[in-house]
């Protein structure tokens, strides 16, 4: 099977879930006033992306990042928000390497005048195991609709587990994640 459809495959099936922890970072443009923002849109996945999920998940994703921005009291627009966001997926293929040694200590002697016949010596092996794992990372860009400058900026990366029992309560959690570092807290 080739790294693509490896890649396709395997995210398909799940997005950026395993018990690692998720890495996010973020940066803003520290100028912006996010209180004056009251509405989002958004603008699709690019360099088309998305195509790395099925149709379930793209789902997912939506009503975790609608929930989330609800919270902060931002309202939902087919077009024309007052912030506008586009999202980008990429994932690639990482190599993990474990090392084992084991170590035997067997010394010969002389043993009531005669020789037990051990051979020694010391030995040690190591043994080296090298595992591919996939990293899924999710860039998140806000732009002010107005200005069409970029105002924020969210990656997060996770590795991919392949069990796709854990996806419904893995994305909302990645995608809170994420947001966690968003400049406008959610409203109680």
């Amino acid at each position: 099977m080739n790294r693509l459809n490896l890649i396709l495959t395997v995210f398909a099936g799940a997005l950026l879930l395993s018990c690692s922890s998720i890495k996010v970072v973020t940066d803003q443009d520290t100028t912006t006033d996010f209180s004056k923002y009251k509405t989002i849109s958004f603008l699709g996945w690019q360099d088309n992306s998305g195509v790395l999920l099925d149709e379930i998940d793209r789902e997912r994703l939506r009503d975790a990042f609608m929930n989330e921005f609800g919270a902060r009291n931002l309202k939902y627009q087919e077009e024309g928000g007052d912030m506008t966001i586009s999202l980008f997926l990429v994932v690639d293929v990482e190599t993990d390497t474990s090392a084992y040694a084991k170590y035997w200590s067997n010394y010969g002697g002389m043993y009531g005048g005669r020789y037990d016949g051990g051979w020694g010596g010391d030995l040690s092996t190591t043994t080296y195991e090298k595992s591919d794992y996939l990293v899924g990372t999710l860039v998140m860009d806000v732009f002010d609709k107005a200005s069409g400058d970029q105002i924020w900026q969210a990656v997060a990366a996770k590795t991919i587990n392949e069990n796709p029992e854990k996806r419904e309560k893995s994305i909302p959690k990645v995608i809170g994640a994420l947001m966690k570092k968003f400049p406008l807290e959610p409203v109680e």
